[in-house]
């Protein structure tokens, strides 16, 4: 927000001067068109730059969500472990001494 008001406020005087008008007011407001233009130029560089970044963010949140989708699948298609207990053996003879 400082950011467009103090554009904003660079553009106006550079308005005013050009208004005004001798040879040096329209030269200064040109160069402070120019700086203008340039600090926006910056800025979307910046933000273009912070938009990749994001991207790129959340390019690796899918693939980690894609590998935990996958990891899930496997767990929840397995077989259950089984809790019943061994048989016990029925050929003992109870005669055996």
């Amino acid at each position: 927000m400082k950011k467009i008001i103090a554009l904003s406020t660079l553009l106006a005087l550079s308005a005013l001067g050009m208004a005004c008008g001798d040879g040096g007011a329209n030269t200064a407001a040109n160069t402070n068109k120019a700086v203008a233009n340039a600090m926006n130029a910056a800025a979307n560089a910046a933000n273009a730059a912070a938009n990749s970044a994001a991207t790129a963010a959340n390019s690796v949140a899918t693939a980690a969500n894609s590998v935990a989708n996958a990891a899930n699948a496997t767990a929840a298609n397995k077989p259950a472990a089984s809790n019943a207990a061994a048989p016990a053996n029925s050929n003992a003879n109870a005669n055996h001494k």
